[in-house]
């Protein structure tokens, strides 16, 4: 991978200037199926206790990815310890798209998740997701930077060529592949999608990055952190693809688990992430890839502001029922 020009910058004056708004309440985008009386911005849990879900298997998905089976294998000592915790069968579930993992998560058959930056309000506010943990270096900093890439001798030198090219974007539901590429774009290059530069959705950041290093995209945009672990299993090389523009830094893969759990088995999945033993294991060893190393406690009425701003400044709206 080399650089050409990376501007540690806002996402733009504009979508810089939204983070200083208010944020949004509670109840304006969270589904009437759920109650927020607390006031956090996620889904209590039912005050009805026969409503409260006591699962014999907890089924476990990570955010969709290029190949599931990889992390099958990546989390399956995780999912060992996680059966000890709660004495319960743990089924990793290999989702294969974003709108797949919500469904899974609003049917009732998924209690257990790691949904993608952007996905995350859309599982909280549609779906009842409970975040509460991140992924974090060894001292506690965390996050990812949306990058804008292409593949050399492309003629892109900066974001402003992307003019009448294609740009690959991930999901509309994506933080860095969709939504603040989009922002961007939109407020500080004055690129409108589908007027200035076509653009096509690969379904996921590694189809992404393969798709530029391989030429079938003139650009996408990407989180930098899929692209390191990518680079360290040797799937892309160093020096493939070229970074055109860098964001800011924003939180990763939140995990967290399903409402209407028994608080009992909430908390025993809780302790589960942040007394696990990293050390000499497949998450280790896939993680550590992009400077990972434990799991720290988050809040998403804190940590997900600045996804919250971006989606606002893209008139994302959550029409769940």
């Amino acid at each position: 991978m080399s650089t050409l020009s990376v501007p540690r910058t806002l996402l733009s004056a504009a979508v810089a200037s939204a983070f200083a708004l208010t944020a949004v309440t509670a109840s304006a985008d969270l589904s009437a199926r759920y109650t927020d009386s607390d006031g956090d911005m996620v889904a209590d849990a039912p005050s009805d206790e026969s409503q409260w879900v006591d699962p014999d298997t907890l089924v476990f998905a990570y955010t969709p990815v290029e190949d599931p089976a990889v992390y099958a294998d990546v989390w399956s000592d995780f999912l060992s310890h996680l059966e000890e915790a709660t004495g319960k069968r743990v089924q990793f579930f290999p989702v294969q798209s974003n709108a797949a993992q919500l469904e899974a998560l609003r049917a009732g058959r998924l209690h257990v998740a790691g949904f993608n930056t952007g996905s995350t309000p859309v599982a909280v506010n549609c779906g009842g997701f409970r975040p509460f943990a991140m992924m974090a270096a060894d001292d506690g900093s965390f996050g990812y930077e949306m990058e804008i890439i292409t593949y050399p001798g492309s003629g892109i030198e900066g974001v402003e060529d992307l003019e009448g090219r294609q740009m690959a974007f991930t999901a509309e539901t994506s933080n860095s592949g969709f939504r603040a590429p989009s922002a961007l774009l939109r407020s500080e290059y004055g690129l409108e999608a589908g007027e200035d530069f076509e653009t096509a959705f690969s379904g996921s950041h590694d189809n992404s990055i393969l798709g530029v290093v391989n030429k079938d995209y003139d650009a996408a945009a990407i989180a930098n952190s899929v692209a390191k672990r990518m680079i360290a299993r040797g799937v892309v090389n160093e020096g493939d693809y070229e970074v055109i523009y860098t964001s800011e830094t924003f939180p990763t893969t939140a995990y967290g688990l399903a409402h209407n759990l028994t608080p009992e088995l909430a908390e025993k999945i809780q302790d589960a992430f942040f007394n696990y033993d990293w050390e000499g294991t497949p998450l280790e060893a896939e993680f550590a890839n992009s400077g990972e190393a434990q799991f720290i406690p988050i809040t998403y009425q804190e940590n997900w502001s600045v996804v919250r701003t971006i989606a606002d400044a893209n008139g994302v709206t959550y029409d769940c029922d």
